[in-house]
């Protein structure tokens, strides 16, 4: 099993950045297809971008390319979320996910997801 916890929301000016970052526990995280998500209120909760197990392939919506990127560092059981030049529309809680399938394509579907973490604000002011 592996259990995942973000960090390093926090809000920041339009223009700005920040790094997210989620920490697993368990020994697993090295099989799972990773991804980020996020939501914000009075919205579903949205793919943002995804990473396979072996970081080979990577995903990111239309919304935040060219903005975000996310990696992995598997001997250190983390993943991350570097966002750069941040919009306001890129306010929400952002979340990390583990899919256990551990294919060769990182999914977009929230539904293919089996361990997620309690989520992380970011707050961009305008």
């Amino acid at each position: 099993q592996v259990q995942l916890v973000e960090s390093g929301g926090g809000l920041v000016q339009a223009g700005g950045s920040l790094t997210l970052s989620c920490a697993a526990s368990g020994r697993t995280f090295s099989h799972c297809g990773m991804g980020w998500f996020r939501q914000a209120p009075g919205k579903e909760r949205e793919f943002v971008a995804a990473i396979t197990w072996n970081g080979v392939r990577r995903y990111s919506s239309d919304s935040v390319k060219g903005r975000f990127t996310i990696s992995r560092d598997n001997a250190k059981n983390t993943l991350s979320l570097q966002m750069n030049s941040l919009k306001p529309e890129d306010t929400a809680v952002y979340y990390c996910a583990a899919d256990f399938r551990g294919t060769f394509y990182p999914s977009q579907e929230p539904t293919d997801y089996d361990v997620w973490g309690q989520g992380t604000q970011v707050t961009v002011s305008s």
